[in-house]
């Protein structure tokens, strides 16, 4: 049993279901709140916490996709964007858009 309380009756008699609870007196039912979800941290090469509008340094030469052109370790991105997925980071460099792996790269 939980510590909840019904919000209909007020009574304690609920049952948990996985997504919702149930009043046992009285048949309410009522979603379960979401816990909040924590921030998403990421973090460069070297550790550091990235954010928004930080500029970053590649630390190794990587090779673009769909082309035969090199990024050149040592490049920097100004002003990135944190993004969901595989590759956290978008940016431009030289005007170029690109979504690059935080751990190819430090924080300058």
């Amino acid at each position: 049993m939980t510590t909840n309380a019904c919000p209909a009756c007020t009574l304690e008699d609920v049952l948990s279901h996985p997504d919702h609870w149930e009043c046992a007196t009285c048949g309410h039912e009522w979603p379960k709140v979401a816990a909040p979800e924590a921030a998403r941290i990421v973090k460069d090469a070297h550790g550091n916490v990235l954010a928004d509008g930080d500029s970053v340094v590649l630390i190794k030469d990587l090779k673009l996709r769909g082309g035969s052109g090199v990024l050149k370790g040592g490049t920097k991105a100004k002003n990135i964007r944190l993004v969901e997925g595989d590759h956290e980071i978008d940016c431009k460099i030289d005007g170029t858009p690109m979504a690059l792996k935080a751990c190819f790269v430090k924080k300058a």
